[in-house]
């Protein structure tokens, strides 16, 4: 039988909901940077979203079994709302539907694949959902409308940049180093056969 089609275990829970309260500490720091760029315009801050979607990425390449990408994503952001200090709604549905598009591509793969590519599709996946979700809250309906498109393509290059490609770094820079082997074995051959 195959380890990721085996339920998941209370170790793989813990690992997965230690990677929301790191992202959820982390994700209150981005709202700085994020509103520095603001006054830069073009939509720069957009470059720097993708943050917002790691949590869900990370854990899955951490514990790449069904479920954990969501159940990490929207652990951050009933996390994030805890450090803000505030009951958020629209943070819980960000991280929801983010975490739910992440695991929709994982799912995709039969949860077999940890690579950079689909890394990149879960990135751009969140990046697209959370679209919706911003004109819904009013946040994008700010936008004049010959800029929206500059708003979308900085989102979705993001997405597949710091959640896709960020995330895929971090965490095979953390298999060299030997601390995610306790979760899961991964060898170069792993890499080198995605």
């Amino acid at each position: 039988m195959n380890k990721n089609s085996q339920g998941l275990k209370l170790s793989d829970i813990l690992v997965t909901v230690l990677v929301a309260v790191l992202f959820a500490v982390a994700y209150n720091f981005v709202w700085l940077p994020y509103e520095a760029m603001k006054p830069l315009g073009l939509h720069f801050e957009q470059l720097i979203y993708g943050v917002w979607f790691m949590a869900a990425v990370v854990a899955y390449l951490i514990v790449p079994k069904a479920g954990i990408a969501l159940l990490a994503e929207f652990a951050a952001g009933a996390g994030e709302t805890i450090v803000m200090g505030k009951f958020d709604i629209p943070t819980f549905v960000f991280a929801f539907l983010q975490g739910l598009a992440c695991e929709f591509v994982f799912m995709l793969f039969k949860y077999q694949s940890r690579s950079m590519m689909v890394c990149i599709l879960a990135g751009v996946a969140a990046a697209i959902i959370s679209l919706p979700i911003e004109y819904f809250y009013g946040y994008m309906s700010e936008v004049a409308g010959w800029n929206v498109l500059l708003y979308i393509i900085m989102r979705l290059i993001s997405g597949a940049l710091v959640t896709g490609v960020l995330s895929y770094l971090i965490v095979k820079a953390l298999d060299q180093t030997g601390v995610t082997k306790l979760f899961r074995t991964s060898t170069q051959s792993d890499y080198d056969s995605l």
